[in-house]
């Protein structure tokens, strides 16, 4: 999903913001000498409800091989509940879900029955057609601005949303984390599992982590490991399903019994044979990653930190119901011939190009991201943070991210911060836009998340803490209040908006 990475940042800045509010490790010393009494890790049950909505459209649906709406809707709602299990052990409990709709995964199976709505329908004249297709003398429809007929036949569109249950899905996903802190709080490790499934996708995973802190803890390292099992049950484009099914005889069986293909000129045929297409056998997709961070305060305004990632994947790495389209192939088509000049153009509305192949892409990939981000302390007003990433992989991938934050506190309870987000990739070995892979290529994907381009990202945060909890309700204290606005575009016209927003409640102490 395209907007999965803004979501999960969204909901990391949220909590993150609460966290760090939240968090005290200051030992205090009694009046007995013999006694020291230190606060607990965290002072009482916490419970946070984030919530975002993201929307997105571009014109490079993978789904289509590289071309057609991109159109996505994601809700996303999630509790976190975080208690503490003694003075130096929190355990917590983070569960949403993730609903979406989706015009370009609907695609997957992109032929709409006869009995769709008229507002779906494309226009076609209900008379004479006004041209011929060439030798074979097949009357081709023209569209026109008349009033919408009723399809005749099966048609799909990359440009359009399709009636198949693929349009939508949700998400389940729950994690759990316990962290034990040292009595001096300078050692802190943790362990978590997570789950998450949705209708073809499963994952399990698990990890731990170790930090320790010097120097009157002005310095702090960390460690940290995680795994994820997952599986996929892979859901191919419906015409290289139905080839899978039925071999060679696959247009006089299953969906494509009674339904016409023709080639690019609008003529009936029976060749299209999408041979290269094989259903995969390794169906299983495994992630490791190993992070290391250094942090240090080097002085009182400033504090600087530096981070790398060890990432391994093994399995799957393709998505099964993305297209690919091979320039020294045919072209077969379904539906309505008048609209094949035209399309990959959103003029197309009635017409839908069938598939070669699905992407195909290594089974191992070695990810190498490293940065620093700092913190510098202007005055009691602002506050500029920056963050630097380089990212590069064994497919070819590099890319640069530059994030600045500048938080505004206008009061103790009040803050204001604006943010940009700049990010630079190339394209991976393996990328090529639509209908332009050959045959005889061992991978190829039309993926354009693998292509090259630039982005940008504006937001705008907003936090409200009440360090009273002064607004009660019931057992439960009212602490943080946290919104915020993101734009994003990129350079091949995806755009997307997002706002996210979370409340914090803290149990009675």
């Amino acid at each position: 999903m395209k907007g999965a990475i803004l979501i999960l940042l969204s909901l990391l800045a949220i909590s993150g913001n609460s966290v760090a509010q939240s968090s005290d490790s200051t030992k205090v010393q009694g009046t007995d000498s013999a006694k020291v009494y230190r606060k607990r890790v965290l002072e009482s049950t916490e419970v946070s409800l984030l919530m975002s909505f993201y929307n997105q459209d571009g014109s490079h649906s993978p789904v289509n091989g590289g071309i057609g709406t991109e159109k996505l809707e994601d809700i996303t709602p999630t509790l976190v509940i975080s208690i503490p299990l003694n003075n130096n052990d929190v355990l917590t409990f983070d569960a949403g879900i993730s609903a979406y709709t989706s015009a370009s995964s609907s695609n997957i199976n992109p032929f709409m029955s006869v009995s769709s709505t008229l507002k779906s329908a494309p226009l076609f004249t209900t008379t004479a057609a006004s041209r011929n297709s060439g030798g074979g003398g097949t009357i081709i429809t023209t569209p026109t601005n008349s009033t919408p007929a009723v399809p005749s036949k099966p048609y799909g569109t990359p440009w359009l949303a399709s009636t198949g249950a693929s349009h939508s899905d949700v998400n389940k996903a729950i994690h759990t984390d316990y962290s034990h802190s040292s009595d001096s709080r300078n050692l802190i490790w943790g362990s978590n599992v997570a789950y998450s499934k949705e209708y073809d996708y499963i994952s399990y995973g698990f990890g731990g982590n170790v930090t320790r802190l010097f120097n009157e803890k002005n310095t702090e390292i960390g460690l940290k490991g995680s795994a994820y099992l997952d599986h996929w049950k892979p859901i191919y484009p419906t015409e290289l399903r139905e080839y899978a099914d039925y071999g060679l005889n696959f247009q006089s069986n299953g969906y494509f019994k009674g339904v016409t293909v023709m080639d690019n000129k609008g003529i009936a045929s029976t060749a299209y044979l999408p041979s290269a297409f094989k259903p995969w056998d390794q169906t299983g997709r495994d992630s490791y990653t190993l992070s290391f961070f250094a942090s240090q305060i080097l002085n009182k305004k400033l504090q600087a930190a530096f981070f790398f990632d060890l990432v391994l994947q093994q399995g799957m790495l393709s998505t099964p119901y993305q297209r690919v389209y091979f320039a020294d192939k045919p072209n077969y088509y379904i539906g309505y011939a008048a609209f094949i000049p035209v399309y990959t153009k959103p003029d197309n509305n009635a017409v839908y190009q069938l598939a070669d192949d699905i992407e195909r892409l290594p089974g191992n990939r070695y990810k190498f991201p490293f940065g620093v981000r700092a913190s510098y302390y202007i005055n009691e007003t602002f506050v500029l943070k920056g963050y630097y990433r380089y990212y590069l992989d064994n497919w070819g991938l590099k890319a640069h991210t530059l994030n600045l934050d500048l938080p505004v506190r206008f009061s103790q309870s009040f803050s204001v911060t604006p943010s940009f987000r700049y990010y630079i990739q190339n394209q991976v070995d393996y990328f090529a836009p639509f209908e332009t892979h050959k045959s005889a290529e061992k991978y190829y994907t039309s993926d354009y998340d693998l292509s090259k381009f630039t982005a940008e990202q504006y937001s705008l945060a907003l936090n409200y803490t009440d360090i009273f909890t002064r607004l009660k309700i019931s057992k439960l204290g009212f602490k943080n209040f946290n919104v915020r606005y993101s734009h994003y575009s990129r350079s091949d016209g995806l755009s997307a908006n997002i706002i996210s927003f979370g409340i914090k409640l803290v149990g009675d102490k």
